[in-house]
């Protein structure tokens, strides 16, 4: 029973709904950017997987580039993270 209650430290859930561990995150270092790994970081920010600073050095990112991702997903869920469409999802 205390296995069941025991809160799985390590891990988030991810934006399709797998969990996300430091070892499943996109690779330290990574420059391609597709919709999924961002939103793969932006979890895993949001659920105290990593610090915003620690996911910023991870992925040589500014903290704006990182704060732009929240509120595409904010305001417009997975599909404005897509760069081939930012001029559609700006208001």
């Amino acid at each position: 029973m205390a296995r069941q209650n025991r809160r799985l430290e390590g891990m988030v859930m991810g934006p399709d709904g797998d969990p996300l561990t430091l070892d499943n995150l996109p690779a330290k270092g990574t420059t391609r950017w597709v919709i999924r790994r961002k939103a793969e970081v932006v979890a895993a920010v949001r659920g105290g997987l990593l610090t915003l600073e620690a996911a910023c050095e991870r992925y040589n990112l500014s903290q704006e580039e990182f704060e732009a991702w929240i509120k595409a997903i904010d305001r417009h869920g997975l599909p404005g993270l897509r760069t081939t469409r930012v001029q559609h999802y700006r208001m």
